[in-house]
């Protein structure tokens, strides 16, 4: 058994005294009483109101997400979303709880239960960067970003599994992420374990990166919503480096109102990552402001039909049951009042994204090695050494490997700089011709494929970003994007529509997003993890 259910077995049998009737009458009103707190799906404001009504104290609300993932995460469906408990998160909760009764929330995320993906480093709880070289491995300071969310208020509940080092959805520290909706079924990666993790409501909200996708993939096959924030608007500091200039950290949740919440949380400018001094005068009071009936009226949004994976085969059913999603979004769009532009075509498109995209292994072993000589008990001191230990699962060891020896000084990387300038601008050129607010295309134009039995030890993985992806474009640019659901095809699976919109304009993507998201509401519970017997 791993040391995660140890913990969480060890916690719930000493502590779950009582929990099926945790959603007790401390005394609420009758108003109170008519709005009963339901734990799945809970949103920030549904938290925040339980608390207030006192339905639950913080401790209580804790150990029922505790619950849930020892229930579901390694057996039941097993989804492989949690690498770490956090053994403390009960004691932060009993924190949280006597500040509550002496001053009220602490922030905004008051007892909100969050999953950090596993790439971002926690000072109390193993971060293990997706492989089993760092598996007792814990940090001697938390990440910025996991400052900010406790500073807010919120319960880091646990570490969320990870493709191994920010690639794909497996690796050596845990094995292969499940779909929540459909487990044989990959989760996305490489934040797989944050998307499976918030859909099967193992927490209210989630934290993950995106270098190429990793927010945004495991959101749309989760029914959930992701956002890529512009790079400079949130820090990294503290985060297992990927490609720098693309590397961001951003918010997975079930509403678009929370995503908005905890953007006010983690945005905004950190001198231990200096990027980010770009973001002052970027960030508003709060992303909240942007969330209103009647968003999309008058909005132009552009449609990208063309799929950006040259893998996608349009002729396969598989493709027209996303297509039939994505066409009755597009519909949806137009009834609240947008004015749809279909197609817009941009040269070279998909020729020019993956080779910007692919070309660029020259950022990685600088990174990494920086990032790792910061870490003083860190296992290992360079990329070099981590494929020295032959402990890293075969593909993404090979794909590493690419990266050994180059650098940005290197002739290439000029190339891959001037490839995503040119689409930078030839995407420009498109949005003011059209004068577009933002693009709009399907995140996958494929639905997630099966996990194959030998995914551990192949050389070669064919779907390791899922068939037909079209997330690349947003980080090759260098512009934010957001997933929000957008229905289900025929065999049950979840569809996610992209927007992407100009540097900084995360307040335009919420805008839209919230519009279609109130008109619709395709977010659902996946069948596979009901409420437990007495869930309030």
């Amino acid at each position: 058994m791993s040391d995660r259910s140890l913990i969480a077995k060890a916690m719930i049998a000493a502590l779950m005294t009582g929990v099926t009737n945790v959603s007790i009458d401390h005394g609420q009103t009758a108003s109170a009483a008519a709005t009963r707190f339901h734990l799945l799906d809970a949103t920030i404001g549904d938290i925040a109101s339980a608390l207030q009504t006192r339905q639950a104290t913080c401790h209580e609300l804790v150990l029922l997400y505790l619950k849930r993932i020892e229930t579901y995460d390694k057996s039941g469906p097993s989804l492989n979303a949690v690498q770490t408990v956090n053994p403390s998160a009960l004691q932060e909760a009993d924190r949280l709880d006597a500040a509550f009764r002496s001053s009220g929330p602490v922030g905004a995320l008051h007892c909100v239960p969050a999953l950090v993906k596993d790439q971002i480093d926690t000072n109390d709880v193993a971060t293990t960067y997706g492989s089993i070289i760092f598996r007792d491995f814990v940090p001697q300071a938390d990440a910025t970003i996991v400052t900010r969310l406790r500073r807010a208020g919120a319960v880091v509940i646990g570490k969320a599994t990870m493709g191994e080092f920010a690639s794909g959805y497996f690796g050596s520290a845990s094995g292969p992420i499940r779909n929540a909706y459909d487990p044989v079924r990959n989760a996305s990666g490489s934040s797989g374990g944050t998307g499976s993790g918030v859909a099967a409501n193992f927490a209210a909200i989630g934290i993950g990166e995106d270098t190429g996708g990793s927010i945004r993939g495991p959101a749309s096959v989760g029914n959930l919503v992701g956002l890529r924030p512009t790079v400079p608007l949130v820090s990294r500091h503290g985060m297992f480096p990927a490609t720098p200039t693309r590397d961001t950290v951003g918010p997975i949740t079930r509403t678009v109102r929370d995503a908005a919440l905890v953007l006010d949380a983690i945005a905004g400018y950190d001198p231990q990552d200096p990027i980010t001094a770009e973001a002052a005068g970027h960030v508003p009071p709060s992303y909240t402001s942007f969330l209103s009936p009647g968003g999309l009226i008058g909005a132009r949004i552009g449609v990208i039909r063309l799929p950006m994976d040259p893998k996608t085969d349009v002729t396969s059913d598989d493709y027209q049951k996303v297509r039939v999603v994505f066409d009755k979004a597009l519909s949806a769009l137009r009834a609240r009042g947008a004015e749809i532009v279909d197609p817009i075509v941009i040269p070279a498109l998909v020729e020019r994204v993956n080779t910007a995209y692919d070309r660029n292994q020259f950022e990685t072993e600088a990174a990494i090695n920086a990032f790792l000589g910061e870490h003083a008990n860190a296992p290992v001191k360079t990329l070099r050494d981590i494929l020295l230990t032959g402990k890293v699962v075969p593909s993404r060891a090979r794909s590493l490997m690419n990266s050994l020896g180059k650098s940005k000084t290197d002739l290439g990387y000029l190339e891959v700089l001037n490839l995503a300038d040119d689409l930078r601008r030839d995407v420009l050129v498109q949005m003011a011709n059209h004068q577009l607010d933002a693009f709009v295309y399907a995140t996958f134009d494929h639905q997630p494929g099966v996990i194959a039995s030998d995914v551990m030890t192949k050389q070669m993985v064919e779907d390791v970003a899922g068939r037909g992806n079209n997330r690349r474009l947003s980080p090759v640019i260098g512009f934010p994007a957001m997933t929000v659901p957008a229905g289900f095809t025929s065999d049950g699976i979840p569809v996610g529509i992209e927007f992407l919109a100009r540097p900084f304009a995360e307040g335009t993507l919420l805008r839209l997003g919230y519009d279609y998201e109130q008109a619709t509401h395709h977010r659902k519970l996946p069948l596979l993890t009901p409420p437990l017997r007495g869930e309030p």
